[in-house]
């Protein structure tokens, strides 16, 4: 028990107090109320009884603008500031002169022992973040002080205790704030270590368990496949008494929270309201799925309640988010991993299935040229000798893809053998000098003899010292090769060093990955897989070492393999070393023809342009016997041919290194001089897409890759008659209703072909118009002259691009239409006229047959379809043929 306070004794103060008048004096609120208040209704009486030791103590606290609280006597009479009045909110002023265990009943039990005890002993308490009940805003708040209580004594220092003074703050936000803020760092670090949606929503909800005082209860929902939302994780809450699945959040938030009577708040009040939250799948997306949380019976929902509710939704929803994206992104991992196994067994499969052919295409062509090719005629030996090497090089190309499917699938193994690697790297290097010196390199090797031997296995050994020669010979074009081999330590150094184009320092960390080709490098060739270093990483890597390469663009590239000396996997002596191996299957570029021919009386000149060298030579051998041949390893080696004579016809591969067929097609026909050489393209990309980029550019004929002889032939032959005109001039189309008569065509020298020269008009329609015209003998081959004249047409009167690509498309398809459906033409001929004015374009192209309808309209089909969607088309069919006109406007 705290001992009796004065009042109420008859014990005076020694020394006078403040006056009566002065009590409450200083301004504040609380000071105007308390002066107003009857005081003699209260246990210590009116003012002019009051002790000096008591007015001092008002005067303090009304005085200080902390929060600050007296009571006096045994009844605890209450004196407090303005400041501690904004405390209790609701309960000021009724608190004023009331007794402090009555207006703070509900927190007294927390208040009681400290403010005793500080009475009693004369100990000032110091208490952090103190829970307190309060019901100062119409419910039972969770409220937080930080707070000190001290006596207040009668006398002086040395008075009897009169009461409690406490000095007190509110720190309830800060205490929510990093309550919150904690468990917001739980629910992103359960997050974090989850990709299963499903099990992540379930380490959420056990984060959540650690705060029951902000979320009472919780439950995750998610999106399922049917579009609605799946009940997959609880906390705080039975999950039966929640619904399964919802159709949003809209309807979660109809849940009776008072209905699953759940506790919540440090005092244990039943929860009644909750919120539900849409889990956002990010900008445009639709939401993965929905929380719903139990709001606490002692938390006002208000601003900050609701902020943090929204921040564990984006919790939630980013965690979720991730989880689905990792496991989208782990499928497509796996199913690419299934897809590289399919692809691997397919090239594991097919390389098995394309030795057989090849061992029964090699073997008896081997044969035949070892027993009886001394006795062959000359041509054939050739023949022979030619599919024989490009048998090899197909054979070395197979079995490369094998052994890479093997080491991929880990079913290789290297099987070391002691090596003279010296010995064998020297051997296996000159294989390659032919074709280095040929190609006006200097091939350097230095292999002096190891301390020891090395384990190695030969056979993967050759594959990597050829790869990267020939890689080295391929990239080089001026200065020479480096093939150098030291020992160092206790491992053996092999570098192969070049003064070519380099690398650039953007490829080089995939350099030896499979299948990656550097772009736009100049190379002697743009044959091969892709596969070659990938290869030697690998292959080097089975015997424990490494593999690394140094560049510069311009200045060359330096390959280092660092393999260790080992030990020996086999007693067994090495196989014979490899010198018989042709460097051909290694460098198809390399020219090594032993035969040219050439016919008496030649159809003209062929200028062959391929960078592989075997096809060079079988084009030659079959172009000879006709024409005269001249060939050309590139575009730019090809324009140079041209510039010193101009050939009849250029027969060109569309991939090569340097200037490719499309680029040698460009040149000619930019510069005058050679704009009507007719050019044919060979390509190994077949189908019709390529073949129509092939007469977009402006070729006259495209043969793709194989080929027969004949056809080939027999195109050069067309292409070369077109050009010279050797075809009679077809005779002008007879007048009729559908088209207007043109007079007849006089012959002008020109370098264009006869069948395409401009047709003399009448005057044009309109001022400043100019018209052109053609005509064209009704077959296909007719197409892509129309293409070419056309576009450079178009393009000299100054349309852009665009709209030339869409009118030459639509004019085409009329020209084709014409070729293949007029019935019966009077004349097998099809007319093109071009007007071009300041206000459209204007294309007309007329037929000289009739057409049969598909419908009682003039629908043509689905090329009038493609035709309008590009211009204004009409078709005016007539008894000797069908006019359509192609009208688009002009840009400006």
């Amino acid at each position: 028990m705290a001992p009796d306070p004065v009042a109420g004794t008859g014990i005076q103060d020694v020394a006078p107090g403040p006056g009566t008048e002065d009590v409450f004096a200083g301004g504040s609120e609380n000071g105007r109320l308390m002066a107003a208040f009857d005081w003699s209704t209260t246990p210590i009486g009116p003012v002019q009884t009051w002790p000096a030791s008591l007015r001092y103590a008002v005067r303090t606290v009304l005085a200080s603008r902390f929060p600050m609280i007296l009571t006096w006597g045994p009844e605890y009479t209450q004196f407090y500031n303005d400041a501690y009045a904004e405390l209790i909110g609701a309960k000021h002023p009724g608190a004023i002169g009331d007794d402090l265990r009555i207006t703070l009943a509900e927190g007294w039990a927390a208040l009681q022992q400290p403010v005793e005890h500080a009475m009693a002993t004369r100990e000032a308490s110091w208490i952090p973040q103190l829970l307190l009940l309060l019901e100062r805003a119409g419910y039972r708040e969770e409220t937080y002080f930080t707070v000190s209580h001290a006596h207040a004594p009668a006398f002086g220092d040395d008075g009897e205790v009169a009461g409690m003074h406490a000095v007190c703050t509110e720190v309830t936000r800060q205490v929510v704030a990093e309550r919150r803020q904690r468990l917001l760092h739980e629910v992103s670090t359960a997050a974090g270590r989850r990709e299963d949606e499903r099990d992540l929503a379930a380490q959420v909800c056990a984060a959540l368990a650690a705060d029951p005082l902000d979320v009472p209860f919780a439950a995750v929902y998610l999106t399922g496949e049917d579009a609605r939302l799946h009940r997959v994780a609880t906390v705080g809450v039975d999950a039966d008494a929640l619904p399964a699945t919802a159709r949003g959040a809209a309807d979660l938030r109809g849940v009776d929270a008072a209905a699953l009577h759940v506790p919540g708040g440090p005092f244990g009040d039943e929860v009644t309201a909750a919120v539900a939250l849409p889990l956002s799948g990010g900008a445009g997306r639709e939401p993965v799925g929905a929380l719903l949380v139990g709001v606490s019976p002692n938390r006002a929902l208000d601003e900050e309640y609701r902020t943090f509710h929204q921040l564990l939704a984006a919790q939630v929803a980013g965690a979720v988010t991730d989880a689905r994206a990792y496991a989208a992104e782990r499928a497509r991992a796996e199913a690419l991993a299934e897809l590289d196994r399919a692809k691997t067994t397919f090239f594991s499969d097919v390389s098995h299935e394309l030795r057989t052919p090849l061992t029964l295409l090699l073997a008896p062509i081997t044969d035949a040229l070892a027993e009886s090719g001394g006795e062959l005629p000359a041509p054939v030996r050739d023949q022979l000798t030619l599919a024989l090497r490009n048998g090899q090089r197909l054979r070395r190309l197979v079995d490369d893809l094998l052994e890479f499917v093997s080491i991929e699938a880990g079913r290789t193994a290297a099987v070391r053998v002691a090596t003279d690697l010296a010995a064998t790297t020297a051997e296996l290097a000159g294989v390659l000098r032919a074709a280095a010196e040929r190609a006006g390199l200097t091939l350097a090797v230095d292999c002096p003899p190891l301390p020891r031997p090395a384990a190695v296995d030969p056979r993967m050994w050759e594959k990597v010292v050829l790869n990267l020669v020939a890689n080295a010979v391929k990239y080089t074009f001026v200065g020479g090769i480096t093939v150098a081999l030291r020992p160092d330590g206790d491992a053996v150094v092999l570098r192969v060093s070049d003064t070519g184009v380099g690398i650039p320092a953007a490829e080089l960390p995939a350099l030896f990955e499979r299948f990656h080709r550097v772009t736009d490098s100049p190379a002697r060739s743009r044959e091969g897989t892709g596969l070659g270093l990938a290869m030697v990483r690998e292959l080097v890597g089975l015997h424990g070492g490494t593999v690394a390469v140094e560049s510069e663009p311009g200045s060359g590239s330096t390959f280092t393999v660092r393999l260790p000396f080992g030990e020996p996997d086999s007693d067994a002596a090495p196989p014979p070393s490899p010198a018989g191996v042709r460097a051909a299957a290694l460098t198809p570029w390399d020219d090594d023809l032993g035969w040219r021919g050439r016919a008496a009386e030649p159809l003209g000149t062929v200028l062959v342009v391929d960078d592989n060298a075997d096809m060079r030579a079988y084009l030659t051998r079959l172009l000879s016997p006709s024409w005269t041949v001249r060939t050309a390893p590139d575009g730019e080696e090809a324009l140079r041919d041209v510039a010193r004579v101009c050939p009849d016809v250029v027969l060109t591969d569309v991939m090569m290194p340097g200037l490719d067929g499309f680029g040698l097609l460009r040149a000619l026909r930019d510069d005058p001089g050679t704009r009507a050489v007719p050019v044919v393209m060979l390509t190994a990309r077949a189908g019709q897409e390529a073949a129509v980029e092939g007469f977009d550019a402006g070729v006259d004929d495209y043969l793709p890759k194989p080929f027969e002889s004949a056809e080939l032939l027999g195109r050069l032959r067309a292409v070369l008659e077109r050009s010279r005109g050797r075809r009679a001039p077809v005779p002008p189309p007879a007048p009729s209703a559908a088209a207007p008569t043109l007079p007849p065509r006089r012959p002008r020298a020109t370098a264009s072909s006869p069948e395409t020269m401009p047709l003399p008009l009448p005057p044009s329609r309109t001022a400043g118009a100019t018209t052109t015209a053609w005509r064209f003998p009704s077959r296909p081959s007719s197409i892509p002259v129309l293409r070419r004249r056309l576009r450079a047409l178009l393009l000299d009167a100054g349309l852009d691009d665009d709209r030339v690509y869409d009118l030459v498309l639509a004019a085409c398809e009329a020209a084709t239409n014409a070729v293949e459906h007029a019935q019966d033409p009077v004349e097998p001929v099809v007319d093109v006229r071009v007007t071009l004015d300041d206000g459209a374009v204007e294309i007309a192209v007329r037929d000289h047959g009739q057409w049969r309808e598909r419908t009682s309209s003039m629908d043509r089909g689905r090329g009038s379809m493609l035709m309008s969607a590009f211009a204004d088309i009409t078709a005016v069919p007539g008894p000797a043929g069908t006019t359509v006109t192609i009208r688009s406007p002009r840009p400006a």
